[in-house]
């Protein structure tokens, strides 16, 4: 064959062009995404690539970089006035001689000056609803009568090649002063979101323009995370959170239904509140970033269903009670002007649409980053928090429900319990001899046992118990055998350590006597139990419909998820027996994928789909969920073998209290039953 053969790396496309053929025609072709702002000039200098030496016996190519033109007027013009890495080629420039393996650089290439943050260590393969298109516009002629901005129009659909374009009224007093202070050469940003829709012209700047903006933001109960993104070079430039100032309003999604409910002005009081909170961070990360906000033109962000209605303005009593109907479930497109949101005065929001009254655009976005509909295999997806969500399938299934675990993993319901903040105890172990412990703290990274400890943590103090650590100080305890598999203290082990206090009728755990004396209460287990057996008898279910016994993965979502140890998330019964190997924390992932649906419309569509074929689960109407719920109270499962587990773990044999006592050897009185 006369034509060449192109294979365009990290996405793998590969096709046959003849001998001359810009390398960005050829991307373009194949649909590889290669920003191009100054649409071919040479000017803007997001098109660069580098080819690939050697010989590719996978893909049968010999690639060489003589196979491309030698460097052109254009390449040579940008080197002397910008900056061209050595090995950099500009590919609306360079042509195609020869078979190539081209690869196409993911990081931000210009702009220098804007600090970059590590990424996620993922490539997301770029196709926006948002593009830069550079254009030298016609000037003004006596004998061709035709407006300014139709002259744009023109430009636009003649170097680009956008038709039937709408244009944001906004811009109609604005565009002669733009196109005049541009020298006739302007930079307009177009946005195209669905295929089946019209392109909008939602900003205009004289000159050539070369950074664009996105954000991908999650609106968490307790935390928003949100990140400030490149839209031309796919980078998070920065990130910031920040408490979730509806707390004030109730510390759980259902009592802020209630405080609507209760309180005329609630849901606007709500919403004002998250979108100043959202302002904030907008600001900081712009900040952190040196960008302005007026470069954001579009936003994606993902919710639970009712921090999605709050956001939007939307009542959310009906999510209340059953049966739990949702005002709107399917993907959100808006205006940043209409959710009060300062950016840019045409800027776009897209919202992922919702899985069920429970189960939101959050639990979606969870699903899109870590991909159960892609696996052959059976892979659990769980968002811990106030209202844990979890999904569960493969390529041929997936089913989803919610479960209401309740604030006591994040801290709260727990006597000595706070957030994750410096001075929080984090990691916990205890000798199963002696029943000492030995802490870890948030900030310091000496153990309480080590010789720097007390200095490294005079600072913060040892001020109480985050989420992460109340699952591992229940899960010692179990593993210690202070208390039985049915959670009770055992009272006898107070002559063995004086740890072991009593509390009226019942004992508890004394986990730090410093300043701060932090003991874990007998009620303190009980509402760890409670929140993880509603959890687990959420997966069980799920499990029952898709007819297994065992899943194969497990991922852990959400940022509590992120510093949870699988292991003692699995001897607390927390999860289903699987192998440790393939459990899993995946930090952030509805941050995540917001930020995929903010590079990729394609992403956008796939979600859409993969939501219409989800099916959900009412956890409250199945009625095997008691039962699970009663079998998961017990450490691991009252019934449930957990092998694995066993395997890499000595469990404690079952120590349930089958005198019906306390654990403090006393028996507890009966009330006949008339």
């Amino acid at each position: 064959m006369t034509d060449h053969l192109v294979l365009f790396m990290p996405s793998g496309k590969r096709g046959r062009f003849e001998k001359g053929t810009p390398v960005l025609d050829a991307a373009r072709e194949l649909g590889v995404y290669v920003e191009s702002v100054c649409g071919g000039r040479g000017i803007c200098g997001r098109c660069q690539i580098e080819i690939q030496e050697g010989q590719f016996a996978k893909h049968r190519i010999t690639s060489s970089n003589e196979n491309i033109s030698a460097f052109g007027a254009k390449e040579k013009r940008y080197a002397e006035k910008r900056d061209l890495k050595e090995g950099r080629r500009l590919s609306c420039s360079a042509t195609i001689e020869g078979d190539l393996v081209v690869d196409v650089p993911q990081e931000g290439q210009i702009n220098a000056a804007v600090i970059r943050k590590n990424d996620d260590g993922r490539i997301i393969e770029r196709n926006p609803a948002v593009q830069l298109c550079y254009v030298e516009v016609e000037e003004p002629d006596m004998h061709k009568p035709l407006g300014d901005l139709d002259r744009l129009k023109h430009a636009l659909e003649q170097d680009w090649g956008w038709t039937d374009l709408m244009v944001d009224s906004h811009l109609l007093p604005k565009v002669q002063k733009k196109l005049r202070e541009g020298e006739w050469k302007v930079t307009a940003v177009i946005h195209k979101d669905m295929e089946t829709s019209r392109p909008s012209l939602i900003a205009l700047y004289p000159g050539l323009k070369n950074e664009a903006y996105g954000i991908a933001c999650d609106i968490g109960s307790t935390t928003i995370a949100m990140h400030l993104v490149s839209m031309l070079s796919g980078t998070t430039v920065a990130s910031s959170g920040a408490p979730n100032p509806q707390i004030r309003f109730g510390e759980d999604l259902m009592s802020r239904v209630s405080y609507v409910m209760m309180n005329p002005e609630g849901r606007e009081a709500m919403t004002v509140a998250v979108r100043n909170s959202l302002n904030n961070l907008i600001e900081n990360v712009c900040t952190e970033a040196n960008v302005e906000p007026k470069d954001i033109f579009d936003l994606v962000f993902v919710g639970n269903p009712i921090m999605h209605h709050l956001f939007l303005g939307i009542d959310p009593t009906e999510l209340g009670g059953a049966p739990f109907a949702l005002a709107v479930s399917g993907a959100v497109h808006s205006w940043a002007t209409d959710l009060e949101l300062s950016v840019n005065t045409g800027a776009r929001v897209y919202i992922l649409p919702c899985i069920a009254g429970h189960v939101g655009a959050d639990a979606a976005a969870v699903t899109l980053c870590e991909g159960p509909h892609r696996q052959s295999e059976n892979m659990l997806v769980v968002d811990v928090g106030t209202n844990a969500e979890i999904v569960l399938g493969n390529k041929d299934r997936v089913v989803a429900a919610s479960s209401p675990t309740g604030p006591a993993f994040e801290g709260a319901e727990i006597s000595c319990g706070q957030r994750a903040a410096p001075g929080a105890i984090e990691r916990v172990r205890i000798d199963p001899e002696t029943l000492e412990p030995k802490v870890r703290v948030i900030g310091v990274e000496a153990w309480s046992d080590d010789p720097g400890f007390e200095a490294a943590s005079s600072q913060t103090g040892v001020t109480g118990v985050c989420g992460s650590a109340i699952i591992e100080v229940v899960a010692e305890m179990f593993l210690a055998g202070i208390i039985s598999e049915d959670g009770v203290v055992d009272g006898s082990l107070a002559a063995k350590s004086p740890r072991i206090i009593e509390e009226g009728r019942t004992f508890s755990y004394l986990l730090w006597d410093g300043e701060q004396r932090l003991v874990i209460k007998q009620t303190d287990v009980r509402a760890i139990q409670l929140a993880k057996a509603a959890l687990y008898a959420g997966i069980k279910l799920l499990m029952d419909k898709l007819g297994i016994e065992e899943v194969d993965s497990i991922s852990f979502a959400g940022a509590f998820g992120t510093f949870i140890d699988p292991k003692y998330a699995m001897v607390l019964g927390l999860i289903p027996d699987c192998d440790l190997k393939k459990v899993k924390a995946v930090g952030n992932a509805a941050g995540y994928g917001a930020k995929m649906a903010l590079l990729n419309r394609d992403y956008r569509r796939e979600i859409e789909e993969t939501v219409n074929k989800i099916e959900k689960i009412e956890t409250a109407l199945e009625p095997d969920f008691q039962q699970h719920f009663v079998n998961a109270m017990a450490m691991p499962n009252k019934v449930e073998p957990f092998p694995k587990l066993a395997e890499q773990v000595k469990l404690p044999e079952k120590k349930s209290n089958a005198d019906g006592g306390d654990g403090t050897g006393r028996r507890r009185r009966r009330r006949a039953r008339v």
